[in-house]
């Protein structure tokens, strides 16, 4: 599965779905990740001021990846 992020709701709207699709409750993907309830509520309905460290961190725990790739500029 890929999909384009082009927002922090659509990083949210992610991590959000692989949870429940692991069938985690908020608490227990908040105790898995090491970061707390709040950050973990704040994250999924897509804060955009959350810290890039501790975004990387759910990732990682939650076993998704962040690719970036260059694309093509208009015109070219």
């Amino acid at each position: 599965m890929a999909d384009q992020v082009t927002t922090a709701a659509d990083i949210g709207a992610a991590i959000r779905k692989k949870r429940k699709d692991d069938g985690l409750r908020l608490t227990d993907a908040a105790a898995l990740c090491g970061v707390g309830y709040r950050f973990m509520s704040d994250l999924e309905n897509g804060k955009e001021t959350a810290q890039i460290g501790k975004v990387l961190q759910v990732l990682k725990a939650l076993g998704l990846d962040m690719v970036i790739k260059s694309r093509k500029w208009p015109g070219e």
